[in-house]
């Protein structure tokens, strides 16, 4: 497949929202229009970012909801189930082992692991936080999908070289550091700093941002 740009990637997972809502309402039809209004885009960019995936719609009558919806469901891999772990059982990988929508949209955590011998055996949400020497033997055993990395920054690079090695294809990095993975490798940074600060900039400069 062609490079997709993650921002294109970004407002696919939007317009299914948007599209999904459409149905529990009971809308047969939606128009590019309609789509990049709530998406604070343009029906432009909603056309050329579905236009990546294939032709859609028909000129005037817009697009039905039910066969886009399935169509994105299926371009975002949301048609099975990934299997998922947690590494790092502080705040944030507590938070996120809690998190209910994961399963809705097909990623099922799995197990959540930690270094700390005061953590590990301790549950968490039904789930027993497991030692992260047992990283490689679970992953060659459960056949895991994506690693979530919540640890310190200091410890993030080690902890992510052995996801890589033990065969996991895609890391959600939640450590402020940036990380080194081989090209196949997926990786997302999540950094909530960097986040804020952009909302700031938006206070600050009363800018509106939009995705």
């Amino acid at each position: 497949m062609k490079h997709i740009a993650e921002s294109t990637v970004r407002r696919l997972s939007l317009y299914l929202r948007f599209l999904e809502d459409f149905e529990q309402r009971g809308l047969a039809t939606i128009s590019s229009d309609e789509l990049a209004a709530r998406g604070g885009t343009t029906s432009a960019q909603v056309r050329k970012d579905l236009s990546f995936f294939g032709s859609f719609g028909k000129r005037g009558l817009g697009y039905a909801v039910p066969e886009l919806a399935a169509k994105l469901r299926d371009i975002l891999g949301l048609g099975r189930e990934w299997r998922v772990i947690i590494i790092g059982a502080g705040k944030i990988g507590s938070a996120l082992a809690q998190y209910r929508g994961f399963r809705q949209r097909g990623f099922n955590v799995v197990g959540i692991y930690d270094s700390d011998p005061a953590k590990v055996g301790k549950r968490v949400d039904g789930f027993t936080i497991r030692d992260l020497t047992t990283l490689e033997k679970d992953v060659a055993k459960e056949e895991i999908d994506i690693a979530v990395l919540t640890v310190p920054a200091e410890a993030a690079q080690q902890v992510v070289t052995r996801i890589v090695k033990a065969g996991i294809g895609a890391v959600m990095n939640f450590a402020p550091v940036q990380l080194q993975v081989p090209d196949h490798i997926a990786l997302k940074n999540v950094n909530m700093a960097m986040e804020l600060e952009g909302l700031s900039f938006a206070l600050a400069n009363r800018t509106p941002l939009n995705d």
